[in-house]
């Protein structure tokens, strides 16, 4: 990621993270992570939460009696995690283009929802190493990302600045993935799941793949 598309991407994310509700009684879980939960249940160390966000999934992995360390690049994000979820093991404001503050083996189970998709070909690369480097042997990531499908939130739409990566007009870049896409960036892990489907948390139908990869 390009500075300037990086710099746009944390001021897009504090601005929405600002806008929005996100007191603790607002937040509502969807159903795409029960599947796993033979996988989540079985973590004895804490559940890393990658770009949590509002902290939907935050919120059903303590319902499940995890510990949960939550991660986003946005400040706005942490603060609101803190504030609704002082139950967290930790939550963290880090940008991911800049390594993960972990040791190695440091996880079993990792959550990446909505947020591996706005990285350049290298970018996602270097993310998913770092992912790899902080799973134990036989951990899993359990992730959702944008489908090149996925029309009503931006895929197909904008500047075309590398193979199904586009810049918006707020000058953030989205990735939308085929499946290809994903057997190739995943290729250092070995898939478990992979599917497509449709999510309606948001006002529009979203199209995202849902897939859960071990580390060999």
């Amino acid at each position: 990621m390009i500075r300037e598309h990086r710099d746009s991407s944390l001021r897009y994310w504090n601005d929405i993270h600002k806008s929005q509700n996100y007191d603790r009684g607002s937040i509502r879980t969807d159903d795409w992570l029960e599947r796993f939960d033979d996988i989540i249940m079985r973590s004895e160390k804490p559940v890393l939460d990658l770009g949590c966000g509002g902290g939907n999934d935050t919120l059903y992995l303590l319902s499940k009696g995890k510990q949960v360390i939550a991660c986003d690049q946005s400040e706005t994000a942490i603060e609101n995690i803190r504030r609704n979820f002082p139950e967290v093991k930790e939550a963290i404001c880090f940008n991911m283009l800049d390594g993960f503050p972990f040791d190695d083996e440091a996880f079993e189970v990792i959550i990446a929802d909505l947020c591996l998709h706005y990285f350049g070909s290298e970018d996602t690369k270097a993310v998913l190493g770092e992912i790899r480097r902080v799973l134990v042997p036989g951990g899993h990531m359990i992730l959702r990302v944008n489908s090149v499908n996925d029309v009503n939130h931006g895929a197909g739409h904008g500047k075309e600045i590398e193979y199904h990566v586009y810049e918006t007009e707020s000058g953030t870049i989205k990735r939308f993935f085929d499946e290809e896409d994903i057997r190739l960036f995943l290729s250092d892990f070995e898939i478990e799941y992979l599917k497509e489907e449709t999510m309606s948390r948001y006002k529009f139908e979203k199209r995202l793949f849902r897939v859960c990869v071990k580390k060999w």
